[in-house]
């Protein structure tokens, strides 16, 4: 009965009711497209930077992160690939053999970064066929390298040339080789394009003298979230000792420092926005409670206690809240899975200048569950809160004045 009667006061003043609705959905509305967008664009971040180089997860042996070395390489045997391929979430895991080298082309001459590397599986993590601006990609068993273009540049190197790669192997062995070049690429960052050498794993670790022997293993999993999930779990079923298991948010520091950054300035900007709306719903609540005392008034003079009148003004609140978040929800839903399958893309000067610094060009949006679900918690808390000021106003009234005013 007490829903009933509730639901027909709402309605009684349609205007009034639909004023407060409106405000609750238009909070709902704005909050989950705002938080869509945040959320959105650090997932694309941190894509971005873990397929850039990283993965979500890399396997070292213990030490190699402090002391990035070649003699702190490990064997990448069938027992660890086992326990590797059986990580519940795991989409691809990409063995690599980094090291430096002097690399050399007639007069000129510079240091290098040489990354010996699955090519099938490197393109699928990072993409590098994309960037490629002459020649092809290197395959499995290539005894070619492909050059970054700023060292290509400075080395005056073409498609078809052979670089002289001279380093120092596993234990100290020499290491030196003629390689043809057998295509270019472009990398968006500077300390990529100006050193980088891929080069098939079978030949850097003949290069090398590491044979069997990565550096790392990069991990690429189904969701940024379960990084910590699959990183306890690859803990737990390896040898501690003997390896070192590192999340992303390890391995790249700096963009998990500006991602909190972001997102403590998204939630002043979400909790100003809830501080305007709330304003805005308690001014119907002040309005409701003015205009309805004296039919508050006669209800408790005709016997109506307190109490039950207090349940039936909470129950209207909550059934306006509810219909107003409900709205918001099913009005933002449409429009945040346009934007997740469309994201928007910035302007051609605003492009270069953000893939300048390697970050793809977009404003992509979220269709996280979570954003939903917080929006409709904190405007049912924040009306909840509100709707002190009828009650209160219920357990101070006076029948008698409240129907002479």
């Amino acid at each position: 009965m007490y829903f009933l009667l509730a639901w027909r006061n709402i309605w009684r003043n349609k205007r009034r009711s639909l004023i407060t609705i409106l405000s609750i959905t238009f909070a709902v509305l704005l909050a989950c497209v705002m938080r869509s967008m945040q959320l959105g664009s650090y997932a694309r971040m941190i894509d971005n930077s873990v397929r850039f180089y990283t993965g979500y997860i890399q396997i070292h042996k213990q030490g190699y992160w402090n002391d990035k070395v070649i003699d702190n390489s490990f064997e990448y045997d069938a027992l660890l690939q086992k326990k590797v391929s059986h990580l519940q979430g795991l989409k691809l895991d990409v063995p690599r053999l980094e090291s430096f080298a002097l690399a050399s082309f007639q007069s000129q001459t510079k240091g290098t970064l040489v990354m010996g590397v699955d090519p099938d599986k490197e393109n699928e993590l990072t993409r590098v066929k994309e960037k490629i601006v002459q020649g092809t990609f290197i395959k499995s068993d290539d005894d070619g390298i492909l050059l970054a273009q700023g060292l290509a540049e400075y080395l005056n190197a073409q498609v078809g040339d052979t670089l002289t790669l001279i380093s120092q192997g596993y234990h100290g062995a020499n290491a030196a080789g003629l390689f043809p070049v057998r295509g270019i690429a472009r990398f968006p960052l500077p300390f990529q394009n100006n050193q980088l050498i891929y080069m098939a794993l079978p030949k850097a670790q003949w290069f090398y003298a590491a044979p069997g022997l990565v550096t790392s293993v990069s991990l690429l999993i189904n969701k940024p979230d379960n990084t910590d999930r699959v990183v306890a779990q690859l803990k737990s079923e390896i040898d501690a000792k003997v390896y070192e298991v590192m999340g992303w948010k390890e391995l790249v520091p700096d963009l998990l420092q500006s991602i909190e950054l972001d997102n403590i300035s998204g939630k002043v900007m979400l909790w100003v926005l809830y501080l305007v709306i709330g304003f805005g719903m308690f001014g119907t609540y002040l309005m409701m409670t003015a205009e309805r005392k004296y039919e508050f008034g006669v209800m408790m003079a005709v016997g109506m206690q307190r109490l039950r009148l207090q349940a039936v003004i909470f129950l209207e609140i909550s059934m306006m809240t509810t219909v107003g978040v409900l709205t918001g929800i099913i009005l933002s839903l449409p429009i945040l899975t346009y934007f997740h399958f469309h994201p928007i893309h910035y302007g051609k000067e605003a492009a270069k200048a953000i893939e300048s610094f390697g970050v793809e060009a977009v404003y992509p949006f979220s269709l996280d569950p979570v954003i939903f679900t917080n929006q409709a918690y904190a405007i049912f808390i924040m009306a909840i809160v509100l709707s002190a000021y009828p009650l209160w106003t219920i357990y101070k009234m006076n029948p008698v004045e409240s129907m002479r005013s």
